[in-house]
């Protein structure tokens, strides 16, 4: 790694107000705010007082945090069903940006912000990339897709805030990135996880090795990935590789981040958000923190789109915290429940495939998983590269050795196809990783 200049100047950089707090101040502040969040939805969004009136619950019946789970869900299809603005708790002169997702499954979720939620929105960022180790004055190569996706303008706002110089590269372009890498020498990247693994493979390629780049940390999201990836990356780019966790319909990235010298999950910035985990398969119950299940978010502080208990989907953990002691911390996101194969009976998640794959000599992180259904019975099918350095025997022989690993750990039999390397397709934004190829679904 190379030095930079800021190395040798330490520019102020202390912490917010409420990343010191008891736990007790902290969900003081929270009940203070949802009462305020819970009552501003009613009265301003029509599906939530429509929601609320048919099942007889009031703002009023809130009186303390526990209350919150007598509150109906909030799920995507309220957004879609309410698109492009019914969901919005202010006058659209009073929306300074709108942000939307892909809409590849339907209508795209819309997402609007006022000017003070742009100002939260970079100030969680900032903090989040601080926790991860990025300091004042360093560069940070932005890599995030700008656009309607939060992701690249969410980024490029919060390290403006924190001080940094911005390099806006935006998603795609490999050889771009490589260039700008090489020539500009930033401190810090931010993208997907499995877009850094693509940069890496591309820098080798070249002949290149990615251990020579002058970065030093990576901070990743936008889909989930694990500790395997992690060290994957870490040890191929000689950097410190954090998470950071978001999603549009709660604000964008920023909503948690992770210490850089513990990596130990993302903290939820707690002031502005509050998380529940509930049974996916019974979401009437609300379990405890350190127990597995699906993570409900409720804004406390957005004035555009508050959204009241909704559900991610993302399957995860809710720990005490530790950077942050006050600010509770997320598990890893083991998988989506809405991404999650139920093959014969068995759950399985692509996250399990990889955490299998990268234990194994031979196998790279590159796979996909094809559904099929022939002869009635579905079949999965695992496509993983071998690595270059690995032969064509020598990767059969570690395919075979991934059957059987899936086969115990998972519990399900599935057909593993070894490719060349660089033969499946590679992401500039989030991967595909699934692929549903039954005629009947």
């Amino acid at each position: 790694m190379t030095t930079t200049a800021h190395d040798k100047v330490e520019l102020p950089n202390p912490l917010d107000p409420e990343e010191t707090m008891s736990r007790d101040e902290l969900e003081a502040l929270q009940l203070e705010r949802l009462q305020h969040i819970v009552a501003y939805a009613y009265e301003r969004v029509p599906m939530y007082k429509k929601k609320y009136d048919e099942v007889g619950v009031h703002p009023s019946d809130l009186k303390e945090l526990d209350d919150l789970r007598l509150f109906p869900f909030t799920e995507k299809e309220d957004l879609r069903q309410n698109y492009p603005f019914g969901m919005f708790a202010v006058p659209m002169h009073e929306v300074t940006r709108i942000h939307a997702s892909s809409g590849t499954t339907g209508l795209p979720t819309v997402v609007g912000y006022t000017e003070q939620d742009i100002e939260d929105w970079a100030k969680l960022f900032a903090r989040s990339m601080r926790l991860s180790g990025v300091k004042p004055g360093m560069k940070v190569h932005n890599a995030y897709g700008y656009g309607l996706f939060t992701g690249g303008l969410g980024a490029h706002y919060g390290a403006t805030k924190l001080g940094c110089t911005v390099i806006p590269m935006s998603g795609g372009q490999t050889e771009k990135q490589i260039q700008l890498i090489n020539d500009f020498e930033p401190d810090v990247i931010m993208c997907t996880p499995t877009y850094l693994l693509t940069i890496a493979d591309a820098m080798q390629k070249k002949g290149l090795d990615p251990k020579d780049t002058s970065l030093q940390i990576a901070v990743l999201g936008a889909e989930p990935w694990t500790e395997e990836m992690r060290h994957e990356l870490e040890t191929t780019m000689d950097i410190k590789a954090c998470d950071i966790y978001g999603l549009s319909e709660i604000m964008g990235p920023g909503v948690a981040g992770e210490d850089v010298e513990r990596q130990d999950g993302s903290h939820i910035w707690e002031d502005h958000f509050r998380p529940e985990i509930i049974d996916p398969f019974d979401p009437t119950k609300v379990l405890g923190d350190g127990e597995p299940g699906e993570l409900v978010f409720t804004t406390l502080t957005k004035q555009a789109l508050p959204i009241i208990r909704y559900r991610t989907h993302d399957l995860t953990r809710l720990l005490p915290g530790t950077a942050r002691p006050a600010h509770r911390r997320m598990g890893r996101i083991t998988g989506r429940s809405d991404d999650m194969i139920i093959l014969r009976g068995v759950n399985i998640f692509p996250t399990q495939i990889e955490e299998i794959a990268l234990k194994i000599p031979g196998l790279s992180p590159h796979f996909q998983l094809e559904i099929t259904r022939p002869d009635r019975m579905d079949q999965l099918a695992v496509k993983i590269e071998r690595r270059d350095d690995c032969n064509v025997e020598d990767g059969e022989k570690a395919g075979k050795e991934l059957q059987r690993l899936i086969k115990i750990h998972v519990g399900s039999s599935c057909a593993i196809h070894v490719v060349e390397p660089g033969s499946l397709a590679r992401s500039s934004g989030k991967l595909r990783r699934i692929y549903d190829l039954r005629d009947n679904k």
